[in-house]
Formats: C-alpha cells, structure tokens, sequence
C-alpha cells in the first residue's frame, strides 16, 4: 500500500528553495507515494512546473493572508488576521528595542511573530486524513506542527543561521516540537546548532535533491542567443537570485567596474527579480549598464546557465545554492565567494573557485580565473567526469515514512 506524503510551504516563486523543491517532487516515485502538496498562495512562476502525478491542493482563503499585503486582505474581509498581524508588528518592534545594533541589522524574527499571531485564524487541516510524513519546507513551521495529521512531522533549514539573528526562546518551541529537522549540509547543521543547541538530537542531513537528467533536458528548451549573444573575446558571466541582501546582487557594479579597469572584456548577465533602487543606483554610480545586463525573471533559467562561460555567485551568504549545483551539472566554471559556508559547496581550484568577499577582491578574483584558461578547462573536465545530482537523497525520505 502506498505511503501517503504531506508537503507544504509559502509559493513558487523563483527562488533556490522553491526549486529545490521541485528537485525533491521530481525525485519522488509516484508508485511508492501519494503526494499531496499544500500551497499557501498559488503564486510564483514555478507553479506550472509542478509534476503532475503531485496532487495540489486547493488554496484555502486564510492561508493566503499571511503573506499578503495587509490592504489586500482588508478589502476581502479577513480583519481578524489583520488585527492579528498588526498586533505581531507591535510585538516585534518591542523585541527589536532590546536588540544590539548588529543584531536588529540582521534579524529574522518577524515571520514568526506573525506566524505564531495569525495561526488561530487558520483553519485545521486535518481533514486531509492521516500522512505517514508531513513535510514543512519552508517557514514558518506553524501549519505543518499544528494544523495537519501525521505520524511523524519535519522541517528544513535552508539558511546559513551565523548570518542572522532570530528571536532563540520564540523559534526554540516549533523547531523542538517536531520529530526531525532536516539539514541541506554539514555547515548549515553547523551554524544552525550555535543558535538551537538542544536540537542536536533531531537534526537529519537531507541535501537538496537535484537530477543532471532534468537540468540538461531543461537546458536544451530555448535558444537565448538573442539575449547573450555570443561576441568575439567577451567572456559571458551570469547570476542567478533573488534581488535581497544575501544575494549582493547591489555589489556586481562595483565588481564590474573593477573588473574592467584590470583590462578584461566581459558582459555580466543577471537573472533575478526584486526591490532594484540600489542596483539602479549602482549602476549608473559605476557607469556599468553596458556591462551589467538585468534579464529579470526566468522560469527556465537553464538555457541561460549552458550559454554563459562562469557561472558566478557573489553572495554574502548562502545555505548551500542550489544553482551553483546545476551550474556544475551543466559543466560551468563557477566561482562563488568565501561567505561563511561556501567550502561546503566548493572545493577551490577542483570543481570551482572561491574568492574573497571584499568587492575589489572579488574582481580580482575574477579575473584572474579569467584569464587562467588552463584551469577553467581542468575544472570543466572535472565536472564532465563527476555525477552532481543525488536523487539517492530520496531514500532518506523513505525511510523516515516507514
């Protein structure tokens, strides 16, 4: 009899996460499983590349208000869960007047002051049945830990937690109340346990699931020769991400501009999307646009990877990319830079190179790995030599269902 499989999180949109998640989806063997998979907004891009033996469940009105802008849910009525909202603010602002400076600068606890406000209002899903597994794959935790029926209950961690700061007696009741924690590397294990020791005992290594097959197949989908023409000695750099913090997209014009008075010629592609006021601002601060070419959101960004030359990832920090992986599937010469887990990821000089997190560093760095011709092709011949995906990480969900 098939096991029955319970998998929720906020939306689809573009994002590392949210692939990682098709991975996984795409991994599973409908013949041993039945999926049903529960999403809080039925928004994002990705939506559309949901497998179709995964049954989508309806989207219920109340989970759709925990993201959404507070006008939005007004107007349909739902005041309970504004009032509720705007009480987690208020909550939040007083948690933050008892924070260092540095600890307010990277603070991530307001998801779940208002996961924890609004929970009340959302309406239980255990009507859905029992499910041998529950899985909550991004947070906040709340609706998988107390509004679905399972045997047994896990949640992910995709962040490097060294880099923020969360609010340990608030999250500490949500992640303990579950019977695993699954980790996507060693290093997110790491940097996660100095923030929740007392989880030792919970933590399963899950890394994100990725298949070579779908990538490469996914690869030869579209010709966009037109939006990174090829040019006679023009090296072709691309980054995917999201336009937040973490990702340093804000920095590339500094990096290019750096780049360029070291005398190489090169066109730095980005796909992403997101709040841009300080990309445009650097941008023209650098005068770069003629070397920096924004191609905002792309639901296949695939063809994009096999037609650049480096893949780069310029991050301040990352739980472990998942682009990064597939640019290596796709046999790029990715260099990324040295943020706090980016040797779980890379071995320099073997299947990619890393370079220093200061701007004018990272441009050197480049550079350099641009003009070595000679080890770019021994890591390309690497990862032509070298399996990178890992759908044998399926088995560890099996297991946990038995």
């Amino acid at each position: 009899m098939k096991k029955r499989l319970f998998i929720n999180i906020h939306y689809l949109e573009i994002g590392g996460a949210e692939r990682a998640l098709l991975g996984l989806l795409s991994a599973l063997d409908p013949e041993k499983v039945d999926i049903d998979l529960f999403v809080n907004q039925h928004t994002g891009e990705f939506m559309s590349l949901i497998p179709n033996y995964v049954n989508l469940l309806p989207e219920v009105p109340e989970y759709t208000c925990i993201e959404r802008s507070i006008k939005d849910i007004v107007k349909e009525g739902h005041i309970g869960i504004v009032l509720r909202r705007m009480w987690a603010k208020l909550k939040h602002k007083r948690y933050l007047k008892t924070l260092t400076d540095e600890e307010r600068k990277h603070d991530s606890s307001t998801f779940q002051y208002v996961a924890n406000a609004v929970e009340g209002t959302l309406p239980s899903l255990e009507y859905l049945g029992e499910y041998e597994l529950a899985i909550s794959f991004l947070q906040p935790h709340n609706i998988v830990l107390n509004k679905v029926k399972a045997k047994k209950k896990i949640c992910w961690i995709h962040t490097d937690y060294s880099t923020i700061h969360v609010n340990h007696d608030l999250e500490l009741p949500i992640w303990n109340a579950f019977d695993y924690v699954a980790s996507i590397s060693d290093e997110c294990t790491k940097t996660f346990l100095q923030t929740f020791p007392e989880l030792k005992d919970k933590i399963v290594l899950i890394e994100n699931i990725l298949s070579p097959l779908f990538v490469r197949q996914q690869a030869e989908l579209e010709d966009v020769s037109k939006e990174m023409p090829n040019e006679m000695g023009v090296v072709k750099i691309l980054t995917i991400g999201r336009f937040s913090p973490p990702k340093k997209i804000e920095g590339i014009p500094h990096i290019c501009a750096e780049m360029e008075r070291l005398g190489v010629e090169f066109k730095w592609y980005i796909i992403g999307y997101g709040p841009d006021t300080e990309i445009q601002e650097a941008l023209d601060k650098y005068n770069m646009r003629h070397r920096m070419i924004l191609l905002g959101k792309k639901t296949n960004p695939y063809p994009y990877i096999k037609a650049c030359d480096i893949y780069a990832q310029p991050s301040i920090y990352e739980g472990k990319s998942v682009t990064v992986r597939e640019a290596q599937m796709l046999y790029k010469p990715v260099v990324i830079t040295d943020y706090p887990t980016a040797k779980s990821q890379i071995t320099s000089e073997v299947d990619g190179v890393i370079v220093p997190l200061d701007e004018i560093d990272t441009a050197k760095g480049i550079v350099e790995f641009i003009k070595n011709k000679k080890l770019r092709e021994q890591i390309v011949e690497y990862l032509r030599t070298h399996d990178f995906g890992n759908e044998k990480e399926m088995d560890k969900i099996y297991m946990l269902m038995k």
